[in-house]
């Protein structure tokens, strides 16, 4: 609801000026309206584009594991963030190709087509959304959060959004970690090993970490493990169709 009333504040405020420039309320030919409404929709949609990448589709789990690799290395500053939020946003691009198709045809076309209201592509893109995120979140978390919202739907088309979304990311932090935390027990015990070696030895002053990290590094080499933790990640997700 406040995003529709965010959506005709701006066509207001745009609107106006417009208008006052005439001295009088002139209307414009339906097409410029059109276009005016296309563009404005347009906008709108660009400025919700992070909270949907975070909140409805696989980005969350994606970053998440790829910081936990990174963090594994004890080198928090390789590979750089910026290569890391890349690589989550194609590998989200790759995850989500089926669903995104699926708003395209179902919801683009025929709203390209005018054979459906803006109101009913919006629905049907959300639907596709939602198969998605009901596909990927643990009864577990769908109950807190219905029990939360005191809710009691007897169908998944009757839970909320608002009741949906969250636990999808609940069920994406979860998952996240518990993934991470499988990346994070090898290299744990590469680092018991060196600092206990180094403290039967005597070196004691010898930071481990100045030992540990390339070992850590050549044990992530020899397994080939961002190919490994990319496939998991996208396995993770199923049969990517």
């Amino acid at each position: 609801m406040k995003y529709k009333i965010a959506f005709i504040f701006c066509i207001a405020i745009l609107g106006f000026p417009a208008f006052a420039e005439e001295g009088s309320l002139n209307l414009a030919s339906k097409e410029d309206i059109t276009s005016v409404m296309k563009i404005l929709l347009f906008m709108t949609l660009l400025s919700l584009l992070p909270a949907i990448l975070f909140s409805m589709t696989c980005f969350t789990r994606i970053i998440i594991v790829l910081s936990f690799a990174r963090q594994a290395f004890g080198v928090p500053s390789l590979p750089p963030s910026p290569v890391l939020i890349g690589l989550a946003l194609f590998l989200t691009a790759f995850v989500m190709t089926p669903v995104w198709e699926k708003v395209y045809s179902n919801a683009y076309i025929p709203y390209q087509n005018k054979s459906i209201s803006t109101q009913e592509a919006s629905e049907k893109a959300l639907t596709e959304f939602r198969k998605f995120m009901f596909l990927h979140t643990r009864e577990k978390d769908l109950a807190l959060m219905l029990y939360l919202a005191k809710k009691d739907p007897s169908k998944p088309e009757e839970i909320p959004s608002l009741v949906l979304i969250p636990a999808f990311i609940l069920s994406e932090l979860t998952i996240a970690f518990q993934m991470g935390l499988l990346i994070l027990l090898p290299f744990l015990i590469i680092d018991i090993i060196v600092a206990s070696t180094l403290l039967s030895m005597g070196m004691m002053m010898l930071p481990p970490t100045a030992i540990s990290i390339p070992f850590k590094v050549l044990l992530f080499i020899l397994v080939d493990g961002w190919h490994l933790v990319v496939k998991t990640l996208i396995v993770s997700y199923g049969e990517i169709s």
